[in-house]
């Protein structure tokens, strides 16, 4: 850390030359948070004698108590805070505000809260026990908060673990698979501990050469065996925001229906909701119609009506508050962990058949190649007229309409279908990237068991709601674009150049040909992935495709939008459950004076910093998400020991295979142990395990048959045993060098199952 720049004087309080008298003196550093003897000197043109008196004062204030020593040379009014230092976060309290304490500082020092929000686009999801570097900020009298600078290296690291109880010891296992670190609890309280239970723990300083280090308890937050234990361990693991403080409570608890004044009357349009099955909330509508004006022929005008949350949600609110600092809804098999308290995100802000809605609408115009030729943004009351599941009205479309789409077939189904396939011209055209990627759902019963993991079904109603989200998105961008507004784009940066070569270097593996030299293209890709479609590598060249991308973000700076294809793109559709789109929505309603609630000075003044910070808890809240799903698929997996599986080579690396099993698209490990009895030496360019005796090859997107030998819930690990063989060696490959290799196990036995 480098070290803290002298202390200037405030320009509006140049001290008189001479030696201070003691109120002088302790308002100087009351101005400038704290000083060393020489620059007290200098600021006051000391030297010789006055130099020595000042020594004697500033020793008799400190023996007073009026002034605190910082540091080794450092002087401060006691009480006061630096402009800048090193604090541990120590106390959380009842509304979940965390609070820091100055590393150095005794037990009285004073607490200060730690600003909502801005940390995490720092430093990452903070808890008790971490370490930072924070700047001290005034905002009342005798009143301030720390911001974060930094996260530094914690003074005793937390520990997610199992109580696992022995008649010598209280020991906590680690959750985290990537974690062989465990604690030994001896405090009082660690008795009344049971085997099983979920904590946090905090490690100190061990006391021994060797085994597991003392551990103080932080807080018990549940059973292992409990049902919906793996999305509790996520939460807690990567440190997500959960429910209201009493503040945000009561203001969504006073939230009141909305009334027609101010609004554009959308009662009467039939606008409907298709979402998934399993939706927790709805906050999107649409409806369709052929345009009726004689210019546009074949034509079609789309709306596409958003619920209102900035109506609800005010710039400054302890709502907007604390869905700045969630940033978005995180969503798991068993349950979700909400932006915005349940009477907003899934009442009054939900577009619910038959009730009237605020919502933000816009209306776009299509020709019939499907190229939008204009649109207009509303803020309107509307009625939803159906709630539907996607498979619901795909189902109607395809020919079998139960008792809720019957009636909506021929006047809202049959006309939204129609105009989506006119975008869908527009957007061939534009050709963004056409990836499959499978998704999975995981059943949960009511009593918390993995009923079963079945693939998501992509229907061209799943498409016509992404296509339809997106054009809107785009008219938000626009809009903001040209009555320039600050706003927050989603941005999708061009594949790196390293990432293009060593996807170039992985199809020379598969005997395809890509010219590194050529600049990645949207079309390009979708050539490609359509040339493999049908092929037994369709599947794996699909998912090195979305690793060769970047991932997308929030920024103030726009450079479009790679994978859609699109120069100018805005999140606008998901405003109860991602804070980006709040932003938007705010920014639309102050550039075309639809009320008083729009964006605020202050908003815009902060708004690369939102950026950043609702980036980082978008990545949070996906890793969560992700270790939950390992944690319910291991859980399933558990009594299926034993059993055999398809699968596929999804990873290769100097430790071992990674495999995906066709079936559930469960992860996990085969160790390079268990693949032989040679050296496999990890050749990067042609992403294979290869002998390095024998030249036999473990290659990324083989299809192989394995077996589960393990599975842990607690961690979501999965190991197992090859069954197949390893690819002959290839004659024309040269034999990769030494250096990164795995040690190989006993030769395998005969086994049922062949590589396919």
């Amino acid at each position: 850390m480098p070290p803290p720049r002298r202390p200037r004087l405030p320009k509006s309080a140049k001290p008189p030359q001479g030696l201070p008298d003691r109120e002088t003196l302790i308002a100087f550093l009351r101005d400038s948070g704290e000083a060393e003897k020489a620059d007290i000197a200098k600021a006051f043109g000391l030297k010789g004698a006055d130099r020595r008196a000042l020594r004697q004062m500033l020793k008799q204030l400190q023996d007073e108590g009026a002034l605190g020593k910082r540091g080794r040379k450092g002087f401060a009014q006691a009480g006061a805070l630096p402009p800048v230092g090193v604090a541990d976060v120590v106390e959380r309290d009842i509304d979940g505000d965390l609070f820091v304490r100055l590393t150095k500082a005794g037990e009285d020092a004073p607490l200060v809260r730690l600003a909502p929000g801005a940390h995490e686009a720092a430093a990452g999801a903070p808890g008790l026990g971490d370490r930072f570097l924070v700047r001290f900020v005034q905002t009342g009298e005798n009143e301030h908060e720390a911001r974060v600078i930094k996260r530094l290296g914690l003074a005793a690291q937390k520990i997610l673990g199992v109580v696992r109880k022995s008649n010598r010891e209280v020991r906590v296992e680690p959750v985290d698979k990537r974690s062989r670190d465990s604690l030994v609890l001896f405090e009082p309280d660690a008795r009344d501990l049971r085997d099983g239970d979920l904590v946090l723990a905090q490690a100190g300083v061990s006391d021994r050469h060797h085994g597991p280090k003392r551990g103080k308890l932080l807080e018990v937050i549940g059973r292992e065996d409990q049902p919906r234990a793996a999305s509790l361990i996520a939460i807690h693991a990567h440190g997500i925001p959960t429910g209201f403080s009493t503040a945000a409570e009561a203001e969504a608890d006073a939230a009141q229906p909305p009334v027609l004044a101010g609004r554009t009357d959308l009662r009467d349009l039939p606008l409907i909701t298709i979402d998934p099955s399993d939706a927790r909330d709805h906050d999107d509508a649409v409806y369709a119609q052929a345009d009726d004006d004689p210019n546009n022929p074949d034509g079609w005008v789309v709306w596409v009506a958003i619920a209102d949350v900035a109506a609800y949600v005010r710039a400054g609110s302890a709502l907007d508050r604390e869905a700045r600092d969630k940033a978005n809804s995180v969503y798991f098999p068993d349950r979700v962990e909400p932006m915005l308290p349940e009477r907003l995100s899934n009442g009054l802000c939900s577009l619910r058949q038959g009730e009237a809605r605020a919502c933000l609408a816009v209306r776009m115009v299509f020709d019939k190649t499907g190229r939008k030729l204009g649109h207009q943004f509303v803020r309107g009351l509307m009625r939803s007229a159906a709630k539907l599941a996607y498979e619901q009205a795909q189902t109607a479309i395809d020919g079998f309409p139960d008792d809720v789409t019957g009636p909506l077939l021929e006047p809202v189904l049959k006309p939204l279908w129609a105009a989506y396939h006119t975008l869908k011209k527009g957007r061939e055209k534009r050709s963004p990237l056409d990836i499959e990627s499978p998704e999975r759902r995981i059943v949960i019963s009511p009593e918390g068991e993995v009923v079963s993991i079945t693939p998501r079904s992509m229907l061209d109603a799943n498409k016509l709601i992404e296509e339809m989200m997106i054009q809107a998105n785009v008219c938000a961008a626009e809009t903001l674009e040209q009555k320039r507004s600050p706003l927050i784009y989603r941005v999708h940066d061009t594949p790196s150049q390293e990432k293009v070569k060593a996807f170039a270097d992985f199809l020379e593996t598969l005997g395809v040909s890509w010219n590194k030299g050529e600049a990645p293209r949207t079309d390009r890709f979708n050539r490609l992935l359509e040339q493999m479609r049908g092929t037994p590598h369709a599947e794996i060249v699909n998912e090195v495709v979305l690793r060769t991308q970047m991932q997308a973000i929030y920024s103030p700076d726009n450079i479009g939008h790679f994978g859609l294809n699109l120069d100018r793109y805005a999140h606008f559709t998901s405003p109860i459950r991602r804070y980006a789109d709040l932003v938007v929505h705010r920014a639309l309603i102050r550039v075309l004076g639809l009320g008083d609630d729009g964006l605020t000075d202050f908003d815009i003044a902060r708004l690369r910093e939102t950026a950043e910070h609702i980036t980082l808890a978008e990545r949070r809240a996906m890793a969560a998400e992700r270790d939950a799903t390992d944690r319910y698929v291991a859980a399933y997996m558990e009594d299926r020991l034993g059993a055999e599986f398809e699968a596929r080579i999804t990873g290769v690396t100097r430790f071992g295979l990674f495999v995906r099993l066709k079936d559930t698209g469960a992860d996990g490990l085969i160790p390079v142990s268990t693949l032989g009895t040679e050296y496999f030496v990890h050749d990067e360019k042609s992403h294979a395990l290869v002998g390095e005796r024998t030249g036999q090859r473990w290659r990324l997107g083989s299809l192989v048959n394995v077996r589960l030998l393990e599975a842990t819930p607690i961690t979501g690990g999965l190991r197992f045993e090859m069954l197949s063989d390893p690819d002959p060696a290839d004659p024309k490959a040269p034999r990769p060098r030494l250096g990164v290799r795995g040690r190989g196990g006993p030769p395998p036995t005969r086994r049922s199952g062949r590589r396919r």
